[in-house]
């Protein structure tokens, strides 16, 4: 009786012991897949003169040199200066750029340093120097945006550089920011966008999405995902990366 009676609390402690561990490897496998989950970039504002700066034309001439002065009017880039590796000196207009990576002053690059774990192998995005993003150079193109019934050419940065297979995210160089902490597009600041420029592979344009209208935007714009709707019925805002996420995993 005694040996049964030690059998059974031998077993039972066994068993307590076995479902602790697996609780515990499940616990530390949600919280490292929520640790790894990569968040949009805060939009950089600031760019170094002292490291080489990459841009191709439209023409697809190569420039490859320091950013000597970056003009913004009205948060948009009207003009970039940039002296190459023989010593001449370019003045570019943004009809004249297609893509370029810059890389960020030292304060923009810290800011965004916790956004850009990822891993190499889940890299997916053939169009992008994987390289020079993984040294924590920003990423800028030129895409048709339609804004209401107007659509606008412009050149603008993509938040989301390392998850971009399916759906690009850009800065809204106009967009304002609200103050709160723990949400998707936190800055370093803590500000939280109230817009970005979102287009999918399949579209010709990039689409406004504004934190004000986006539970109205919500199933009009992921129609495509009926997987989004169902997870996310709520369609908020503060779930817009994890709304990217899922979408390119569909």
């Amino acid at each position: 009786m005694r040996l049964l009676s030690t059998m059974t609390l031998s077993l039972a402690i066994f068993v307590g012991s076995v479902n602790a561990q697996t609780q515990a490897e499940e616990t530390t496998t949600s919280e490292a897949s929520e640790v790894e989950k990569e968040l949009l970039l805060t939009p950089t504002y600031g760019f170094s003169h002292k490291k080489l700066s990459y841009i191709t034309l439209e023409d697809g001439t190569e420039i490859k040199g320091n950013i000597t002065d970056l003009d913004r009017e009205k948060g948009l880039i009207e003009q970039v200066k940039v002296k190459d590796g023989e010593g001449n000196k370019h003045k570019l207009k943004p009809e004249d750029i297609k893509h370029m990576y810059l890389p960020p002053s030292g304060l923009d690059k810290i800011g965004n340093a916790y956004n850009m774990i990822h891993d190499a192998k889940k890299w997916n995005n053939q169009r992008l120097e994987q390289d020079l993003i993984n040294q924590g150079y920003i990423y800028l193109e030129k895409t048709d945006v339609k804004i209401k019934k107007k659509t606008e050419e412009l050149l603008v940065q993509l938040l989301n550089p390392t998850f971009s297979e399916k759906i690009s995210v850009y800065h809204d160089p106009r967009a304002k920011e609200t103050f709160s902490v723990g949400v998707a597009g936190v800055n370093a600041a803590g500000g939280i966008l109230k817009s970005y420029y979102l287009k999918k592979n399949s579209d010709k344009a990039a689409y406004k999405l504004t934190k004000k209208d986006y539970q109205k935007q919500f199933k009009i714009f992921w129609s495509d995902s009926e997987g989004i709707i169902k997870k996310y019925p709520d369609g908020k805002w503060r779930d817009l990366t994890d709304h990217i996420h899922l979408y390119n995993e569909l």
